[in-house]
């Protein structure tokens, strides 16, 4: 063992690890199938472009710590092209995937060609 690690910080390892297979490993151990009921199928649906929401908003709206003060941000049009790409395509397969292309394709001329 390395200066660092004793006792107790192995055992907090390894309980851990234990925990987390037995919890992970309910849906395995019981003999009937196991569903969700439809109200979380339909609230799962809706995770990842949650998660994606959360991770791009506050990217697209703040600098440092503080909201955009100047319309010359790449980010503000690629948004902005990417949302109206979404709602032109929405209900299609790849409506999400092209977002982000065409938000990309929009950001990138400007903020390395222009520099905003």
């Amino acid at each position: 063992m390395s200066d660092g690690t004793d006792l107790w910080t192995i055992g907090v390892i390894l309980g851990l690890a234990v925990v987390t297979v037995v919890t992970r490993s309910f849906f395995f151990i019981s003999s009937k199938p196991w569903t969700l009921p439809p109200w979380a199928e339909r609230g799962l649906q809706y995770a990842p472009i949650a998660a994606l929401a959360a991770v791009v908003v506050p990217e697209v709206v703040m600098t440092h710590g503080d909201l955009i003060s100047t319309w010359r941000d790449a980010r503000i049009f690629a948004a902005a092209a990417g949302a109206a790409w979404f709602f032109w395509r929405k209900g299609s397969g790849q409506a999400v995937l092209g977002t982000i292309v065409v938000g990309m394709a929009v950001y990138l001329p400007l903020h390395l060609g222009l520099g905003w």
